[in-house]
């Protein structure tokens, strides 16, 4: 029977190696059970770590969508919140407007147009709202707010009804300078006329806010408002049944001008709507991806626990035999 051993520069380099190999190990599960992900991430997914990686590319993106949607969300609840303040303002003046005629007395005429002087004031100051220092209503110049003050645009009002003694006239020059390229779009709006680009919020989702101060529907409530304002204008010198009828009827205007602000701020409610609804469905993604991923580098910490404990014994035995073997030497034969 032949028998085959080994020399002791050999056996000392192997139990050297297999020192190496329990040492690793055991670093690798010490690792796995503190942090209970997979040290051997190669052998988990049998080498093959592409669908690895697609989920964290995914996951990445979901994480960039969230800060979209969050910033998307935040903006429309701060424009809906000043829109809000225009309906309401427009509620409050016409409300006094239109009890305003030409059979009121001198004083309630200057009330009624002080009241609407300081209703432009807070509608151009609700326009000129902004969120985290960008104008929410200034287009693509997000960085100074849309509308120029009040007093500005009064005194360029002035000097296009400057002259006018009947209701008709006066209107309808007011109506002009709006509407002019060279009027309140030049002399008054100081934003951009491009609308804000959409905000991408998910894989081929994308939610529009195109709210500018330039709108005709703000357009059209500021007009009726510095009219009731400049009513009372000493430059104008009108009579008090032109007075009283520009009121009464920048009074009605805004009545119904508030429709066209609700229907704004519905629209604006669908979008806000919309954002949650895919905000939601982006989170309810990001969660199973992390499933995904969590089922592919989780570990158990009991059979961690367990393999511990096997490969631990296993190094003591080593020693154990390391230290026989040391003994089984010619200078331990001879003693």
């Amino acid at each position: 029977m032949n028998v085959t051993s080994i020399g002791d520069l050999a056996q000392n380099l192997m139990l050297r190696t297999r020192h190496a190999q329990l040492k690793s190990t055991i670093s690798g599960l010490t690792q796995e059970l503190s942090s209970g992900k997979t040290s051997d991430l190669s052998g988990r997914t049998g080498g093959d770590l592409s669908h690895l990686t697609d989920i964290e590319h995914n996951l990445t993106r979901l994480d960039a969508y969230s800060i979209t949607t969050r910033d998307s969300a935040a903006f429309a609840q701060a424009a809906q919140l000043n829109l809000g303040r225009v309906q309401d303002t427009m509620g409050n003046v016409a409300a006094t407007l239109a009890t305003v005629g030409p059979e009121n007395s001198v004083l309630d005429m200057a009330h009624a147009s002080a009241q609407a002087r300081d209703g432009l004031d807070d509608v151009i100051n609700s326009l000129n709202g902004k969120l985290a220092g960008r104008s929410l209503f200034g287009g693509t110049a997000t960085d100074r707010p849309p509308l120029l003050p009040g007093e500005i645009l009064i005194a360029s009002l002035r000097n296009a009804l400057t002259g006018l003694t009947t209701t008709a006239d006066i209107e309808q020059a007011a109506k002009d300078w709006f509407d002019d390229p060279a009027g309140f779009q030049t002399i008054v709006y100081a934003g951009s006329s491009e609308p804000l680009a959409p905000f991408e919020i998910g894989v081929g989702e994308r939610v529009s806010i195109p709210l500018r101060a330039e709108d005709p529907v703000f357009r059209d409530a500021l007009r009726q408002l510095a009219t009731a304002a400049i009513a009372d204008d000493p430059a104008l010198n009108l009579d008090a049944a032109t007075k009283g009828d520009l009121l009464q009827r920048s009074g009605v205007s805004l009545m119904n001008g508030q429709d066209a602000v609700i229907g704004i701020r519905a629209d604006l409610g669908f979008a806000e709507a919309r954002i949650e609804e895919i905000a939601t469905r982006n989170s309810a993604a990001a969660s199973s991806l992390k499933y995904a991923r969590n089922e592919l580098l989780n570990v158990d910490p009991y059979e961690t626990a367990t393999r511990l404990q096997e490969v631990q014994f296993q190094l003591e035995s080593l020693y154990s035999v390391t230290v026989r073997s040391a003994r089984l030497t010619l200078l331990e034969y001879l003693r």
